[in-house]
């Protein structure tokens, strides 16, 4: 009887969701990059590029135990890419060190506590593959799901992600 890990569960699912995030953020087109639906929400090249930090992020929660966004020196996402192609080379950069971080953890990485915090003020304290799942896989979806409705309110046709969308029918 073969067992699945918490590791292997995990890395199954981010696999098909950067394949799919991928799908979309090929779609974006930076000549737009400043569109924005709402004067509340971020541009289009803002989103595209947050989406793509989030996966530094989720790096931090496997390779540190805590984050506090007050400290100065923490780390911090490069510059904002100045092209698709920079913006593309940067998800396969950030994709690939995740990937490799997540094959190197154990069930046992996973379950010990990452605490984001202000100072003295926690934001989330959870078991790393909880902060994984919550505030990494789940955060990004909502994201990629955002950026799925600016490519359709630019008429750009949508990628199926969960199979076909109404463009591929």
């Amino acid at each position: 009887m073969h067992t699945s890990s918490l590791q292997q569960n995990f890395l199954a699912e981010l696999n098909h969701e950067l394949a799919q995030t991928r799908k979309t953020l090929e779609r974006v087109p930076f000549e737009q990059a400043d569109y924005r639906p709402h004067p509340k929400s971020m541009t289009l090249w803002q989103l595209a590029t947050h989406i793509v930090n989030l996966l530094a992020f989720k790096t931090l929660f496997l390779t540190h135990d805590n984050r506090d966004f007050l400290d100065p020196n923490g780390p911090k996402p490069g510059p904002t890419p100045t092209s698709k192609e920079a913006l593309l080379a940067r998800f396969e950069e950030y994709s690939a060190v995740l990937r490799k971080e997540l094959s190197a953890a154990d069930d046992e990485k996973l379950t010990r506590n990452f605490r984001l915090h202000r100072g003295e003020q926690t934001v989330f304290e959870q078991p790393k593959g909880t902060a994984i799942r919550l505030m990494g896989l789940n955060h990004s979806i909502h994201h990629r799901g955002q950026l799925t409705v600016y490519l359709r309110l630019l008429d750009i046709p949508v990628p199926g992600l969960y199979g076909p969308s109404a463009d591929e029918q």
